[in-house]
């Protein structure tokens, strides 16, 4: 039986990307890439990756990516006691991940994701570790299942070094 599953590339947003018929279910997330990314674009204070179904054209799903930093202080024990004592360290943040609901199951987001954390691996900027903020449960789960950590009192910041990173997405 021949595999039918859509096949996509991830590319850097363009304006050659119709991002009107975008729709993954959660609106603020649907109308930050219709209304609001371009803007974030030119100020140079993320970046956003999309998906594309080779097939059709159609953006299948996205991801934001911006520089940030987190106090040491806020960092779990077992992370700290490998880091220098800087006040502050360089991390990226994955800022919103999405996958529009006509593609929804067919393991899009931790595609996405990957190459979220291969983009930061590679990038010219020293970078210790990958964050995200959880919108809710699901998102939460979501992270969790992919090898991200709460940070400690914190429900919604989660936090995942790229060295763990890399060596989870090798081994899958």
């Amino acid at each position: 039986m021949a595999d039918r599953s859509p096949t996509f590339r991830i590319e850097p947003l363009s304006d050659s990307h119709d991002r009107t018929a975008f729709a993954c279910g959660i609106p603020a997330l649907d109308r930050y890439l219709r209304e609001q990314v371009s803007q974030d674009i030119r100020r140079r204070v993320a970046n956003c990756f999309v998906a594309v179904e080779i097939a059709t054209g159609a953006v299948a799903g996205y991801y934001t990516l911006a520089a940030t930093g987190v106090a040491l202080a806020d960092l779990a024990p077992s992370l700290v006691k490998k880091l220098p004592r800087y006040p502050v360290i360089p991390a990226a943040l994955l800022g919103r991940l999405a996958v529009s609901q006509d593609f929804k199951g067919q393991g899009l987001g931790t595609a996405l994701m990957a190459d979220a954390i291969r983009r930061v691996a590679r990038g010219d900027l020293a970078v210790f570790a990958l964050f995200v903020d959880a919108k809710d449960e699901a998102a939460r789960a979501f992270y969790e299942r992919h090898g991200f950590e709460r940070l400690p009192g914190d429900t919604r910041r989660l936090c995942l070094p790229i060295a763990t990173a890399l060596k989870i997405i090798e081994a899958e």
